[in-house]
């Protein structure tokens, strides 16, 4: 009893899984135009319902790269190839009768490629490959004139743009006789398609040529007649381009002559302020180095100051051995020159006064007969004077040496120098 239990449970799986059994069938190739609307035809065998299946359509070219997605009674779009978005379509409602065909709208030459239609159940599945070839009729030639050459022929360029696939460009002339020359230059774009360029050079005036491109049942012509005014004035335009090609070398010689000079005057600038700044530098560190040397000096000076200003002693100025010309302040502290005129005058009292009358001096007050003393002068606004000792008998009159022998020990400065012991 077992045993016959188990026969029909297979047996019964068997009929389940023949009954979801089904063939994807459709077309291998699709041809479409492009801007137009076009359906992938893709269905079921037998006609079962695929509302509950999954519908998923790719790019085999694209590394399988999703078109659109059906599953759960919804389009799944999210990894959606962005070039597609908002251009596909599967037919909800054909679905019950098994019909997954896939509608593309605003064909592109880039939707161009090989496409796969696979259909999932819950325990089967297939799948189909359909080709989609896009035509596209590309735009009117172009004739242009590309130039003069030696030997008097026009260079003549046709152009058309947009096609696919490639299309035929040939020249012909009035006959209708296709004309030989260099094999056309062809490029093809992903999204533009196929864009074809020819040259042709031609002798003859006042002839009629015809560039053609034709593509299939496609057709498309443009037509040129040079003149000789045309050659004329390209012989015209080649004199006037080696004119100006000559005159653009002139020029740039020039040119380059005048930054060269700028660039040379500029390094010259630029050494000259190198030299200057490495003067700078050489005076900085002799100023420096003077001045390192000056310290030691500058220390002993103050060291020697500091011991001397021991012995200062407090000095007030005598006004009666002032020279005339000198007027000492009331307390006897300063004393200023003053232009009076006194050249020539001699009376008693000058004879007789301990005033000197030729030396512009002065003595002070306090004398001193042994011992240590020091004292400070400041001297304003005179570039000439002098400072020092005397003796108290030395004589004021007349013009004397200012020296040990007649009683005087001095400093001075004169002629921007300084000097010590007599004058």
């Amino acid at each position: 009893m077992e045993f016959i239990c188990v026969i029909l449970l297979v047996f019964a799986g068997i009929t389940d899984s023949r009954a979801d059994y089904f063939d994807v069938v459709g077309p291998s190739s699709v041809m479409t135009v492009s801007g137009e609307d076009v359906i992938l035809p893709c269905s079921i065998k037998p006609n079962i319902s695929a509302v509950n299946m999954r519908v998923q359509w790719f790019r085999f070219d694209l590394k399988g790269s999703i078109v659109h997605r059906y599953e759960d009674h919804k389009d799944i779009n999210t990894d959606q190839l962005q070039s597609y978005r908002g251009r596909t379509q599967v037919f909800k409602e054909e679905l019950e009768k098994g019909n997954t065909s896939l509608k593309l709208s605003r064909v592109q030459i880039s939707d161009e490629g090989l496409y796969k239609c696979y259909i999932q159940s819950e325990s089967w599945s297939d799948d189909i490959a359909v080709k989609v070839a896009v035509e596209a009729v590309g735009s009117v030639p172009v004739i242009t004139v590309d130039g003069f050459d030696g030997s008097g022929g026009l260079h003549l360029q046709c152009e058309s743009k947009g096609w696919n696939p490639k299309p035929d460009l040939v020249w012909l002339n009035s006959e209708g006789v296709t004309l030989t020359s260099e094999s056309p230059d062809t490029h093809r774009d992903d999204t533009d398609g196929f864009s074809v360029k020819h040259k042709i050079t031609v002798y003859n005036t006042d002839t009629k040529y015809y560039c053609r491109v034709r593509m299939n049942h496609h057709m498309m012509e443009a037509e040129i007649i040079p003149s000789s005014k045309m050659f004329h004035s390209w012989r015209s335009s080649v004199i006037l381009i080696s004119v100006a090609v000559v005159l653009c070398v002139i020029a740039g010689i020039l040119i380059t002559v005048f930054v060269w000079k700028q660039r040379e005057l500029q390094r010259k600038k630029q050494r000259e302020n190198q030299r200057i700044q490495r003067e700078k530098q050489r005076i900085q560190s002799e100023d420096q180095r003077i001045q390192n040397e000056r310290e030691p000096l500058r220390r002993t000076v103050e060291s020697v100051t500091s011991v001397l200003r021991k012995f200062a002693v407090n000095v007030t100025l005598d006004a009666d051995s002032a020279h005339p010309r000198l007027i000492v302040s009331h307390e006897g502290k300063q004393v200023r020159y003053e232009d009076k005129s006194h050249e020539g005058v001699k009376n008693e009292d000058t004879e007789q006064n301990n005033k000197f009358d030729y030396r512009l001096c002065v003595v002070g007050n306090e004398g001193f007969s042994s011992g240590c003393f020091y004292y400070e002068v400041q001297v304003k606004g005179a570039d000439r004077w002098y400072v020092g000792v005397t003796r108290e008998s030395a004589e004021r009159k007349r013009l004397i040496d200012l020296n040990p022998q007649y009683g005087y020990w001095i400093v001075c400065l004169r002629d921007n120098s300084y000097y010590a012991g007599f004058l």
